[in-house]
């Protein structure tokens, strides 16, 4: 008999609390077992009492097998496993969870001033309420045209920061629904209020002067307190006219890219207490909400304040200003504590770099970002924003009274309260920087929704980088609950278009986002399958279903009975650093777009099938009958689409017709082609182009993700080395070495001389080519999913020469997965760990692939390091050779910019690392002076001299 443990039992998608809004949530549960333990049966006892016996393996977002669960109920639920040896666990400690379910509408009103002086006034709303010796139990709903927080006597009800965060407004509110029996006194009078300020809701959303309010001009909350008696009697407290409300407070102003005013002056001492006359206030404004509008709660992690970090310097600037450099590119805002005069103000303006020293906001744009703070004069005062948030290192500090000293401020970080799951490690100190550069940019760019970047006059649901940037998520982070709720609003955003995904979710540019954008509308198929393929959650595919099909449905009529989508705008490859312009890459977005059609085609009909296999029999017969009808429908129509592409693009010689770097990457990583010669041969031109550009990347939003992926699969894996070590720009690693913290928007956000790119567009946290981070796990960690959830893995490292070791590790669904090697002499020692009820394909370079069971493994391959001794090259040598030698254009390159920043301009735009001519020769083209050129000859040598 084996010995079986139960690790972890979960209901529900949501991780950070055991709380759900589902009457029927998913249980998903781990155990600790010994090597190859099956699970047999399962058995879940619910409030101690009701048991529900299931058969077979499934532990992963099993379905719910009691009755449906009512609203507003708190739940015990216990866990006992079977193997199929025969053996069984103890019954696992209970879980405690909460529904927070309505099952009635949602009838609360809104309420807000009455008559506001200016748009986007924050207001504070009181009312004073009775507890009744019996009442028991408390529950508070509330949502918001805006962002709010809810006291009870003085003290906030939960944790949440920016509630309840940015939903699709014309279609949905979300619901915060809280438990504040612990707040509540019996026998006493108690006073109810609430803080409320715009946020997304009355923000301008445009660029220069089309900005507008989108949604409306004032915020206003609407709030319900139920109070459950002994008795069973139900007492509602909700928003009416019985509430009053004030402006004259201490928050003047807040808006989510200007930054908050706050004057301590105007506190209103115990406003949040009972007893406090509110006749200075005045009546509320009562607007019922709109009939058709859903108020609903979410399974979802809210914001919270997640760390706080000390500045590590305090600089002057050559304007003689005074700046904290909090160390690290961060999204949140600064709480400081200050004593000073009645009336002095403290300004703190917020950049995530320095240009020459200052402060540089230009990239802000319209994005003021700027806090300002009136001291009251009373002792030692507390500061922070409440309604707003910024993207910042450093912080300029104007108005300090007396001297400042650095441990009175820390930076606040906020972001969704997200379980970090992955994690990566590497012998280069720069992957591993690389690496945590990508963490930081999700944790900034997770603040309520999925976004583009935190700090401009921006911070929008962009799904062109969601849909890139979705894997690397899932690799990091639990984001399914997260990017679900996403996909919620896209649905409901897509559905007033007739299928058209609107490049931006929720939207708020109209007409700019209007259109039909291969690479941003394929959010729609693409994020959904991550999350089943990462998660093993069949039923959110399901849901889905629809939403996929209707924009695969319409792609197909942008694109017409060709099967060629040729027509109409396209962001196509966004931001190719060879491109003149962000849209006008090199790829055809013609070639682009129709890839992306064959991919999401497929991906419909792959996700029809896996829908129709996880069908149960019987009265579920019809349904998976029409459920494989589709999927065989779809994948013909993905066939046909493939066949138009090839005949289209692919030249008998085995090229595109479009020759450019994601184009063959797109091809390749797509599967639109697939015997091996032509794959060969489609490899073989990819690394040719991107050899003859110096190993430096050429690929924008879309070539990136697939590019290491589609070198290594068309077994061009040096090509790939190259390309991920490269650190001259433009690279992944070169903003590494510019001293960067997180992902840049451009591969040149920052210029070589520290300058910052001139582009009304740059910005230093953006998230979506930071997609390698997927390939640094699944490749160079050799650790990926093969089945749903991780059911089955891939276990395959790419033993990359220049690394002396790698590691990576999961939380996958059925608990820690991890997979490291390490060098030794003529070996590589790969070990690898797996949990019960994971099973593993395993390809060594040294052997066939091999399957492994649950428990630790180890493996010794047989992998020397090549013992031919290359010559050393120097400026004679052919260009092609010298690509091939790793560092070797980095260091021309900086060499020539260090002696003449024009000169190493002139150089890398036009030199072109292809056989057949030597560097002496090219380097003549631009006339460096003599001793530059025999310097740089020693340098070479000394770089590509035999390893003694």
């Amino acid at each position: 008999m084996s010995t079986v443990t139960i690790s972890t039992l979960r209901v529900g998608r949501r991780r950070d609390r055991p709380v759900t809004a589902d009457a029927r949530p998913p249980v998903s549960w781990t155990v600790d077992a010994e090597p190859g333990w099956v699970q047999s049966a399962a058995r879940l006892r619910l409030d101690g009492e009701r048991i529900a016996e299931l058969e077979g393996e499934g532990c992963v977002l099993v379905a719910w097998p009691f009755e449906p669960l009512q609203g507003r109920r708190v739940h015990t639920l216990e866990l006992q496993v079977v193997g199929a040896d025969g053996s069984a666990s103890d019954w696992s400690a209970p879980v405690t969870f909460s529904v927070v379910r309505r099952t009635e509408p949602w009838t609360a009103p809104s309420i807000g001033l009455a008559h506001p002086d200016r748009p986007a006034q924050p207001v504070y709303l009181r009312r004073e309420f009775d507890v009744e010796p019996t009442v028991v139990a408390a529950t508070l709903d509330a949502t918001a045209h805006g962002v709010y927080q809810v006291a009870i006597d003085g003290v906030d009800v939960d944790d949440h920061v920016l509630k309840p965060g940015w939903t699709s407004y014309r279609h949905r509110l979300a619901l915060e629904s809280t438990d504040v029996s612990a707040l509540l006194r019996p026998g006493r009078r108690q006073a109810l209020t609430v803080r409320v300020a715009g946020g997304w809701f009355t923000e301008r959303y445009g660029f220069g002067s089309s900005a507008r309010r989108v949604y409306g001009d004032q915020p206003a909350v609407s709030i319900e307190l139920r109070l459950e008696h002994s008795d069973g009697r139900v007492e509602t407290v909700r928003s009416d006219e019985r509430w009053r409300a004030s402006s004259v407070v201490e928050l003047e102003s807040s808006g989510l890219y200007a930054g908050e005013t706050r004057d301590a002056r105007r506190h209103q001492e115990g406003w949040d207490a009972p007893g406090f006359d509110d006749g200075v206030w005045e009546p509320v404004a009562v607007v019922p909400l709109p009939p058709s509008l859903a108020v609903e709660a979410l399974d979802v992690e809210p914001v919270r304040r997640i760390e706080e970090r000390p500045p590590l310097a305090v600089l002057t600037t050559p304007s003689g200003a005074t700046v904290l450099d909090f160390g690290q590119n961060l999204v949140g805002r600064v709480r400081f504590t200050v004593e000073g005069q009645r009336g002095a103000t403290v300004t703190l303006r917020h950049a995530e770099v320095l240009e020459q020293g200052e402060l540089c906001v230009r990239a802000l744009r319209a994005a003021e970002s700027i806090d300002r703070f009136t001291l009251a004069g009373r002792g030692p005062e507390v500061m922070e924003p409440e309604f707003t948030f910024h993207g910042f290192r450093y912080v300029e500090v104007s108005g300090w009274p007396g001297e400042l000293r650095p441990e009175a401020f820390r930076a606040v970080v906020l972001h969704t309260d997200l379980d970090r799951t992955g994690g990566f490690g590497c012998s280069d100190h720069r992957l591993e920087r690389l690496h945590d550069n990508v963490v930081w940019s999700l944790r900034g760019n997770a603040v309520g929704l999925p976004t583009d970047c935190p700090q401009r006059d921006e911070r929008m649901g962009w799904t062109g980088d969601a849909q890139v940037f979705a894997p690397a998520a899932a690799s990091l982070f639990g984001v399914d609950a997260f990017l679900a709720s996403w996909l919620d609003d896209l649905a409901l955003e897509q559905g007033d278009r007739a299928g058209l995904v609107p490049t931006i979710i929720p939207d708020v540019l109209g007409e700019l986002s209007d259109v039909a954008a291969a690479g941003w509308g394929d959010a729609a198929t693409v994020v959904p399958t991550v999350l089943h393929e990462r998660y093993g959650d069949v039923a959110l595919l399901r849901r889905c279903l629809p939403s996929m099909r209707a924009w695969v449905d319409r792609a197909h009529r942008e694109a017409g009975p060709s099967r060629l989508w040729e027509t109409g705008f396209q962001y196509g490859d966004w931001l190719d650093p060879t491109a003149s312009r962000p849209d006008k890459a090199a790829a055809d977005p013609g070639l682009v777009a129709t890839a992306y059609l064959y991919r999401s085609t497929r991906l419909l009909a792959d996700a029809y099938r896996a829908v129709a296999e996880a069908e149960p029999g019987g009265a579920g017969e019809r349904d998976r009958e029409d459920l494989v009808a589709a999927q065989g429908g779809y994948a013909a129509l993905a066939e046909e689409v493939r066949q138009a592409f090839r005949h289209a693009y692919l030249t008998p010689a085995g090229r595109l017709m479009s020759d450019a770097p994601t184009a063959y990457a797109l091809t390749l990583a797509f599967g639109l082609v697939d015997d091996e010669p032509t794959v060969r041969r489609l490899g073989e031109r990819l690394a040719f182009l991107l050899r003859a550009r110096g190993y430096r990347m050429a690929t924008g939003f879309l070539g990136t993700p697939v590019v290491l992926d589609a070198l290594l699969d068309s077994g061009r894996s040096a090509a790939a080395e190259q390309l991920l070590l490269q650190d001259a720009c433009p690279s992944w690693l070169y903003p590494v070495t510019m001293g960067a913290t997180t992902m840049w928007e451009r591969w040149d956000s920052m210029l070589p001389d520290g300058s910052i790119n001139p582009s009304g567009m740059t910005s230093f946290n953006h998230y979506a080519l930071g997609s390698v981070a997927d390939v640094l796990h699944r490749r160079v960690g050799g650790l990926a999913p093969a089945a749903p959830g991780y059911r089955r893995v891939r276990i395959r490292p790419w033993l990359v020469s220049a690394l002396d070791h790698a590691r990576v590790h999961q939380e996958t669904p059925y608990g820690r997965a991890a997979v490291s090697w390490r060098r030794s002499g003529g070996s590589v020692t790969v070990v690898a760990e797996l949990p019960a009820g994971v099973t593993a394909s395993v390809e060594l370079p040294d052997r066939p692939a091999f399957e492994a069971g649950s428990g630790r493994h180890e493996w010794v391959v047989d992998e020397p390091r090549s013992s031919t001794q290359a010559p050393a090259l120097g400026v004679d040598a052919d260009l092609a050779d010298l690509a091939d030698r790793p560092g070797v254009c980095a260091l021309v390159s900086r060499r020539l910019a260090g002696a003449d920043p024009e000169l190493g301009r002139e150089f890398d735009e036009f030199v072109r690392w292809v056989p057949g001519r030597t560097l002496r020769a090219e380097l003549a083209a631009v006339s460096p002076p003599p001793e530059l050129v025999a310097s740089l000859d020693a340098e070479l040598r000394a770089l590509t001299a035999p390893a003694s």
